[in-house]
């Protein structure tokens, strides 16, 4: 059988940053097996529902490259994608269920369930709807067939539980965690089938990944607890199981627990991929697509060498399950934007120059040619293309001079230093090394120190002490410009 992995998302809001890493972790695993990626919509859970959700994860797939081979908007031969277009289908396994004996109609209102669980609080212990007391509450365990049969004519409201068996010993293999074993008194009798004619997770997802052909789940660890059912559902409905694998969590920054909005909020970094109402995504924060997901791709696994550097296809062919760790990964800002300065580093000047214009205009007047020739300079210093907005003084001359600066560099002499200096550049050569070189002549001459006219020189230029080297900052302004913001240096200062 062809490997198939899917994405499952709810569209209950939008797609944290730990989905993200879930649907790459597929998409990587389907394209190392020459097989497909889908993405399936969640939706039964009409309550939490939220508008547009769904496009905002499609959205979010799109911009980070994650191409599934089947999903709601292309469609596929095992369709339809989205959970609440198949009601019918879940409809018919779930009655096949309580026709095996695997499932049973319940008629527990909110409010008895409610009484249970406040009873159990008091005992000291929890409220569990399973073995050791279903025969107790109101379900076709406990009435006779003729009376389930007059509470549904008469149009109680039910719903459909998996009959868990009784003292079970469960063993279940995790490709991430190996052999697990539940007993089954452990367990509670989960819902399948809601009163409002739409499943549960539980039931949908089951009955779909074998629908769909699903060979690996591969989901986050939040769904372990839940394992021991699906195997359960498996056996009962007689279906050869996928295989499981179950990803660690994404942890804060630091302390203990899940990486959550609040920590992002808290750290100043995005825990989304694009932007949703207030919240700012990676994709409007600067950040890289490509940077993204290499650094997600070693948030949990590792290639099997030191290789950080990684494209999506580089990725594809190292990557599997047997490299996954079980331990919690930690969410690091730094190394993310490392990935990100050497994605830059990587790309070549006339790209980073079309990734800047996309998402700036402040140098619409400045020729391409000229941008290029000005990246090459700060490239190294660029962890985002944004960054570019922080090297103005390239092609404008600059507005301000900082202060501290001046006042521990700027000295009487300093004017007369500086267009002495102007002469002796009228003559030299347009390249770095001769600009190098008349420097360094310059000094010898005078017989001072370099710091006394290279730092000086970089106040004028730039307006501070940062920058790249003052010779080759020289040689791409050009003499004239150098001159130019010498003489309005000097007036100023």
């Amino acid at each position: 059988m062809q490997p198939r992995l899917r994405f499952a998302p709810s569209p209950t809001g939008p797609l944290h940053i730990g989905g993200v890493r879930t649907a790459l972790y597929n998409f990587l695993l389907a394209k190392n097996l020459n097989g497909k990626f889908i993405i399936r919509v969640e939706d039964t859970d009409q309550s939490r529902y939220v508008e547009g959700a769904e496009e905002y994860i499609l959205q979010s797939m799109a911009w980070l490259g994650i191409e599934a081979d089947e999903d709601p908007n292309k469609g596929g031969l095992l369709g339809p994608y989205r959970q609440s277009e198949r009601k019918e289908i879940y409809h018919k396994y779930a009655l096949e269920l309580v026709a095996q004996g695997w499932a049973y109609y319940a008629f527990d209102s909110s409010e008895d369930l409610t009484n249970y669980r406040e009873q159990a609080e008091k005992e000291g212990e929890r409220f569990l709807y399973g073995p050791l007391n279903r025969k107790g509450l109101n379900n076709s365990l406990s009435l006779s067939e003729s009376e389930t049969q007059s509470q549904i004519e008469n149009g109680k409201d039910f719903v459909i539980r998996f009959k868990i068996p009784e003292n079970k010993e469960i063993l279940f293999h995790d490709e991430v965690r190996g052999e697990i074993t539940v007993n089954t008194n452990t367990l509670d009798d989960k819902v399948l089938y809601k009163s409002d004619g739409m499943p549960t997770y539980h039931l949908a997802n089951v009955v779909d990944d074998h629908l769909m052909k699903i060979t690996h789940v591969v989901r986050g660890e939040e769904w372990l607890p839940s394992l021991a059912l699906h195997t359960l559902l498996y056996q009962a409905f007689q279906w050869t199981p996928p295989l499981f694998a179950h990803l660690p969590l994404l942890l804060k920054p630091t302390g203990k627990g899940k990486l959550s909005k609040r920590d992002g909020e808290a750290g100043g970094f995005p825990v989304f991929p694009l932007s949703w109402n207030e919240s700012v995504g990676y994709k409007e924060a600067g950040y890289e697509p490509e940077a993204l997901l290499n650094f997600l791709g070693l948030l949990g696994w590792n290639p099997g060498d030191d290789t950080e550097e990684m494209t999506l296809e580089e990725m594809v062919r190292k990557f599997s399950l047997s490299r996954v760790q079980k331990s919690g990964a930690r969410f690091d800002l730094e190394k993310l934007n490392w990935f990100n300065a050497q994605t830059l580093q990587n790309l070549n000047n006339t790209e980073i120059v079309a990734r800047y214009k996309k998402r700036n205009n402040i140098y619409d007047a400045v020729p391409e040619s000229v941008l290029v020739a000005g990246v090459s300079l700060v490239k190294e210093r660029l962890i985002k293309v944004d960054d570019l907005n922080d090297h103005q003084y390239l092609f404008n001359q600059p507005e301000s001079y900082e202060e501290r600066a001046v006042k521990k560099q700027w000295k009487a002499e300093t004017p007369q230093l500086l267009q002495a200096f102007l002469e002796d550049l009228m003559s030299v050569p347009k390249s770095s090394p001769a600009v190098k070189k008349a420097i360094h002549d310059f000094c010898e001459k005078h017989e001072i120190g370099m710091g006394k006219i290279m730092a000086p020189l970089r106040i004028a230029l730039v307006g501070s002490l940062q920058g790249p080297s003052v010779d080759e900052l020289i040689n791409f302004l050009g003499v004239d410009v150098v001159k130019q913001r010498i003489d309005i240096a000097c007036e100023k200062l």
